[in-house]
């Protein structure tokens, strides 16, 4: 494996050890030429997933950009990054347990929804406001009157 920070293509594992899920090797790593250590993620890929967008084209799923929305719509909020890599790797796995080649972005954005739901209500209403494209503060206020319910009398 090649080292990130200096590009030494020979660097040496150090540790080994599963993923708290058991779905990923995690290898500590360490780079003779520089000194620099990192860390890497072996995982098994099924079958090569293609997202087809709203618009109709397709691209190759990104594990890492669902990372980083859902990331973004945690920040800040009390949820670990092992969290987050688990719902990432859950995520995943039910897209490729799904059989298909093909996944519609629609249909990963709702799973993402469901999870958040569950999750985090704050990090469900941000991911929300980027997905469903909100305009204005009134859309906002449909939606969480949607979430909430309405009021008890």
């Amino acid at each position: 494996m090649r080292c990130p920070f200096c590009g030494h293509d020979d660097t040496q594992v150090k540790d080994s050890r599963p993923t708290e899920d058991n779905s990923a090797i995690r290898r500590r790593r360490s780079c003779p030429a520089c000194g620099s250590r990192f860390t890497t993620f072996e995982r098994v890929q099924i079958r090569d997933l293609v997202v087809v967008k709203k618009g109709g084209g397709r691209v190759p799923f990104d594990r890492e950009k669902l990372l980083r929305s859902i990331g973004i719509a945690l920040r800040k909020r009390p949820v670990e990054e092992d969290q987050i890599e688990r719902i990432v790797n859950g995520i995943h796995r039910r897209l490729e347990s799904l059989g298909e080649n093909e996944v519609s972005s629609k249909f990963i954005g709702e799973l993402v929804m469901e999870t958040l739901m569950d999750l985090d209500k704050v990090a469900y209403v941000r991911y929300a406001s980027v997905y469903r494209n909100f305009r204005e503060a009134k859309d906002f206020e449909e939606f969480l009157g949607k979430m909430i319910g309405p009021p008890a009398d």
